[in-house]
Order: C-alpha cells, then structure tokens, then sequence
C-alpha cells in the first residue's frame, strides 16, 4: 500500500497546532460563520466556495475530509455530499443537459439508472454496454457522458480504463466512473485518464455502517461548476457529525481495506473450490482481458463478491442465505460485519446470484459460516 494514502488517511491536513494539539479533528458544528465588518462578509460571498460563510456550502470539518479524499484520488478538489446518490444526482444534474446522451459501462448501480430514467423527461438519453464490447459502436454524436463501474458491484465486472478516456477524450466526452468497490487506496481512475469519481463513502471508506455520505473528486474547474450549480442547489450537503464520523473511518481505512483483502481473497477461493458453486465473481479471478486489466489498474480487491449455485433457484438461494449464522441478511456494503443478500426474487425475477460482503470477522468463522449454507442444500 502507497506509504503516501497512509499519511493521508492518518495525518495529512490536520493542523493539531490549530486545534490545541487535539488528536482528533475538531467538529464544527455550526451552521453559520459571522464576520467582524461588512466589507469582509462581502469579500467572503465572493469567493464562496474556497471561504466558510454557511455550512451548507463549506464547512471545516468537512473541508478537511474533502482535503484527503482529494489527495487520495490524486484529483484537484472535492466535494462531499449528505449520500453516494445525492453526489451522483450533482454531478449528472451539473454536467447534462436536453439532447446529451450517457453510455454505461457495465451494470449500474439501480438508483442511479432510475435516476437516468428520471432525467429522460428533461431530454437526457442512457444506455449501456458490457467493459468488453466495442465502446465506438455504442457512442453517438449527442453522447457527453460515459458513466462507469469498475469493478461493478454485483459481478465485479471491469472496464478498461485508459482506452475508454482515451477515446472519449478524443471526442470531447467525459468520462465517471463510481470507485466504491476498489476505494483510492486500490485503484487510482484519474490517473488513468478518467475525468470524475464518485464515491459512496457510506461503504468502505466510512466503514462503520454508521454514517451516509458521498464525495466526488475532479479537477478544480469541474467541481467548481459541481458546486454552483449541483452542490448549493440541491442542497445534498454532507453534515459535520458525518464528516467527522467518515474522517474516524479513513484513520484505518489502510488497515482494514487489507483485512477485507485477505478474508476475500481465502472465501474466493473457498467458493472457486467448492462443488455446489459454478461460477465465481471477484477480480482477484478474473481471466483474458480483465485479468489484465486488473492487473494494470488495480493495486488490490475489497471484499465485496458475488457466486452462482448450481441449479440456482430462489429456494434454493433463499435456503442457503436463511441457515447462515454470522452472516446478515441488508443492502450495503463495507461495514465491520458481513452480509449476505440475492437479487433474486420470488417470482424468479432478477439475477440467481448470492453477493457477499466479506466483512473483519476471523476468516474460520466466515468459511464456517459459509459451510453452513451449503449444508443446507443438501436437505
């Protein structure tokens, strides 16, 4: 792990002097900032995004999270939200406009393709492709935007980063892509020419399941536009307490992003291994080009996976899911605990997988777990 993302979880940007040599960062929790004369509240309103005036545009506490999400990312500038959606629904009510197109990559996060059915009654378009087609075949000349998750967060799909942003580059398109599943620390999309990133820092980087927030990380001139138009517009401002409760979470994010490793990595291989499974999705096992791509972007895998049974029903995954112990049963990811959940539903609608989130428990108790619900198959 970059020694650099250790200091910058733990240390970077805190100022102790400032605070009475305080080891953990101050809250400010206010909602206002006065000032000692007019001229200076009128020098402040004009340079409203770099000064604290009101919280709702800047706040210190949630500034310095900003300050290390940025730093992170190896981006320019940040701005946090109140939820991965409210910093989803900014940057595409921010960047698009009536006649723009999106192209999605790989499975979107559902609320953000309601969000793009939403946006189809002010004349923006959407559809998407698999990381492997031919992305020249899918763009369009009214397409401004590529939306992008890689790894997905059901079949950990891939996208080759640095061709895609090379291509789109070339004709003027922008180009996000959600960074949740690798968080900065195991992969670095803007430095492989992607414009924006997004996080949910609700998952991983806050990494309590205590807190809901989102960040998106650009260069100054975009999150400049982010913040006039999407930020202080719709209002999705991330409060102190939770940018507070996110800071506490990047303090060990090093340490628990390989704990998450290593658990995953033994229960990918467990579950590659195992009769019952058919058919594993993790990056640590992806095969031809995504292997290498993996190898190229990624510097390690978090702990979220996915699995098919053989012969998959939704009895069948219900009756494995329901005989785990350790394991629960809630949307989410990136917490202490783990989680087990299907998008399958009764009818026989939706995708025969079992995603798991491989949270900080000693791995003997997960594959204990784990040996559980394939008992009960056999019932």
């Amino acid at each position: 792990m970059d020694p650099q993302d250790r200091h910058i979880c733990s240390h970077a940007f805190e100022q102790r002097q400032d605070h009475h040599g305080a080891v953990a960062p101050p809250v400010y929790q206010t909602s206002i900032f006065t000032f000692p004369d007019l001229e200076s509240f009128s020098r402040a309103q004009l340079a409203e995004r770099e000064r604290f005036i009101y919280s709702r545009g800047l706040n210190p506490t949630v500034k310095l999270l900003e300050d290390k999400l940025a730093a992170l990312e190896r981006g320019q500038a940040c701005k946090a939200f109140a939820s991965g959606m409210g910093a989803i629904s900014a940057t595409l009510f921010s960047l698009l406009k009536h006649g723009d197109h999106v192209l999605r990559i790989n499975q979107t996060y559902g609320p953000s393709v309601e969000l793009l059915d939403h946006m189809a009654r002010y004349g923006v378009s959407h559809d998407g492709i698999a990381g492997d087609q031919q992305l020249t075949d899918h763009l369009r000349p009214e397409t401004r935007l590529i939306y992008i998750e890689s790894p997905s967060s059901l079949r950990m799909e891939l996208a080759e980063l640095e061709a895609i942003s090379a291509i789109a580059r070339k004709r003027g398109i922008l180009t996000l892509i959600d960074n949740t599943w690798a968080t900065p620390l195991f992969q670095k999309p803007l430095t492989h020419g992607i414009d924006v990133v997004v996080h949910s820092l609700s998952k991983y980087i806050g990494g309590h399941s205590d807190v809901v927030g989102g960040a998106v990380i650009a260069d100054a001139e975009l999150i400049d536009r982010l913040f006039a138009n999407g930020h202080q517009l719709l209002g999705a401002a991330l409060s102190p307490h939770s940018a507070s409760l996110i800071l506490r979470g990047l303090r060990t994010l090093p340490v628990r992003m390989a704990e998450h490793q290593r658990n995953a990595l033994a229960v990918a291989r467990f579950l590659a291994d195992h009769p019952q499974v058919a058919a594993v999705h993790h990056p640590s096992l992806a095969k031809g080009a995504a292997a290498d791509w993996a190898a190229r972007q990624l510097h390690g895998h978090s702990g979220l996976l996915s699995f098919a049974l053989h012969h998959p029903s939704y009895s069948r995954i219900a009756n494995f899911i329901d005989a785990l112990e350790l394991m629960r049963i809630g949307v989410s990811w990136g917490g202490y605990e783990s989680l087990a959940l299907s998008p399958m539903r009764p009818d026989g609608s939706g995708q025969p997988l079992i995603r798991l989130a491989i949270g900080l428990e000693h791995i003997d108790d997960i594959i204990d777990d784990l040996e559980r619900g394939f008992a009960a198959l056999e019932r």
